[in-house]
């Protein structure tokens, strides 16, 4: 069983806890999540299996899509609904200004994240930090904003957004920010993800639904193979007359798809127009950086690492 779950994760989970509630439903051992959410966030949340786990360096998560209510009126520690109020207003932003915020923080920002965060400084979360009492300076980090879209004004002073962003982006940090720049204390009232890569809401399973496919021994149909989220790799078709290369791992010679690549770019390897991993150009040779094989094939049982 190696590709990957999309599941549509609850409010009130851990990534971890679903991870391992797949684990259970699937006796994979080797398994695990491609973008935490936080516990109180729900939506898209790809789960990797088997061999796919060593392809996590290469997936396309980097672009990302969320629905968010920002409230206005308090802020919170934690900058969303969990947290304790630290500062209240009442100066409710119109529509207009709203947009005026939204378009300033499109594009390359500064984040500074809450000290509730995940962010890890000394090895350590800043959330135990914060838990503990402590006072620790939050690095503040360049994420990017590719646009924020008003879906409608909701009760409680709020506004629903869709945030298109990039890998790292704290949406809760992104609603701080937009109460500061429209003159009103605001907090990120609920979150859920909807797209992660590749992988979107639409095709999402619950876990609930993930349990009964199992029980029908259907669970497996569901899953998307190991090259799915790789599309934004170049790929390149292994000829015949090299077939033992790839089973045995072994550097392979250059093809007319990759003698363009520049030093050290990541391709797609192909056999028979099957997957059988990741390698990347070094001078004239495509060295392995993590060979799957196909799960009818022999070989491929360790990753190619030089």
């Amino acid at each position: 069983m190696n590709g990957y779950f999309n599941i549509l994760k609850p409010i009130g989970m851990s990534s971890a806890a679903v991870v391992a509630a797949l684990r259970r439903l699937t006796g994979v051992k080797r398994i695990g999540h491609a973008g935490t959410l936080d516990p109180e966030a729900a939506g898209v949340l790809p789960v990797m299996t088997g061999k796919a786990t060593r392809l996590f360096d290469y997936l396309a998560d980097k672009e990302k899509e969320y629905l968010a209510v920002c409230a206005f009126g308090a802020a919170t520690d934690t900058q969303d609904a969990t947290g304790n109020v630290i500062e209240t207003g009442s100066d409710y932003p119109d529509r207009e200004t709203f947009l005026r915020a939204a378009e300033q923080l499109t594009g390359e920002i500064v984040q500074t994240p809450s000290m509730y965060s995940a962010i890890k400084v000394g090895g350590e979360p800043l959330y135990l930090r914060a838990r503990r009492g402590e006072t620790v300076d939050v690095p503040k980090r360049v994420v990017r904003i590719d646009g924020i879209e008003m879906i409608r004004e909701t009760d409680g002073h709020g506004f629903e957004i869709c945030v298109r962003c990039g890998r790292g982006t704290y949406i809760r940090t992104l609603c701080a920010d937009l109460g500061r720049l429209c003159g009103c204390p605001a907090h990120m009232r609920s979150l859920t993800r909807t797209r992660c890569g590749v992988f979107r809401i639409g095709d999402a399973l619950t876990l609930e639904r993930a349990k009964e496919l199992a029980e029908e021994g259907t669970l497996s149909e569901h899953l998307f193979p190991p090259d799915y989220p790789l599309e934004h790799l170049a790929q390149t078709e292994i000829p015949e007359k090299f077939r033992k290369l790839v089973f045995n791992g072994a550097k392979l010679p250059l093809t007319a798809d990759t003698e363009a690549l520049p030093e050290g770019e990541s391709v797609r390897i192909y056999l028979d127009g099957r997957f059988w991993g990741i390698a990347a150009r070094y001078g004239k040779e495509l060295v392995w950086k993590a060979q799957i094989a196909p799960e009818d094939e022999p070989g491929g049982d360790e990753v190619k690492c030089e």
